[in-house]
């Protein structure tokens, strides 16, 4: 079967939502942890070493590069991507397939390489895709961090520009205008039903 013999299993309890940079998918994420316990958010491997406080299965999978290359070699991302030119990222396919199975509700919080990826993997999954209200509120959040220089954020405006065409591929957008509100209609996206205020 294409995709995989878990491709199909993953389907129905599988929601992945990326956007271009900048535009809160963190933040809606973070929100949806918080306030939305019966949503799973997956945890990532990657091969940066733990900053101060994460811890191992919570925050990420730590892995060395070494470990890493075996899970590629393995077959066990769904997706995985270089980040920044350095460190590696990546989607355990079982740590997802057993929440599906135990019947949770999955979301993957991923940029735009990985959802192709998935995509690519687990065709009948839900793609979601985080929009900026406008241009000029995603430059001024992607500029407003002050953390990057000049250069930094011409490249960052760059790929900006590169996902934002990218939103017809996927099978719903949500405009991130209000965090609370499209964590909502995400959740109801899901097929959960959003708590009342």
């Amino acid at each position: 079967m294409a995709g995989g013999p878990d491709a199909r299993s993953l389907e129905g309890g599988l929601t992945v939502l990326a956007g271009p940079t900048a535009v809160g998918k963190g933040t809606v994420s973070t929100y949806i942890r918080d306030n939305y316990p019966e949503v799973w958010l997956s945890v990532s491997a990657t091969t940066r070493p733990p900053r101060p406080g994460e811890q191992d299965g919570v925050h990420y999978f730590f892995k060395s590069s070494d470990e890493f290359d075996q899970l590629i070699a393995e077959g066990e991302f769904l997706e995985w991507a270089v980040v920044h030119g350095h460190n590696r990222y990546g989607t355990l396919r079982s740590t997802v397939a057993k929440a599906v199975a135990e019947g949770k509700s999955v979301l993957l919080e991923i940029d735009l390489q990985g959802a192709r990826q998935v995509k690519a993997a687990v065709p009948g999954a839900r793609f979601v895709f985080l929009a900026p209200p406008t241009w000029d509120e995603l430059v001024r959040r992607l500029v407003g961090r002050g953390t990057e220089t000049v250069e930094e954020q011409q490249r960052r405006l760059e790929t900006a520009k590169l996902e934002l065409a990218a939103e017809p591929e996927f099978d719903h957008t949500i405009i991130n205008d209000d965090v609370r509100r499209a964590a909502d209609e995400l959740v109801s996206l899901m097929g959960l039903t959003p708590h009342p205020r």
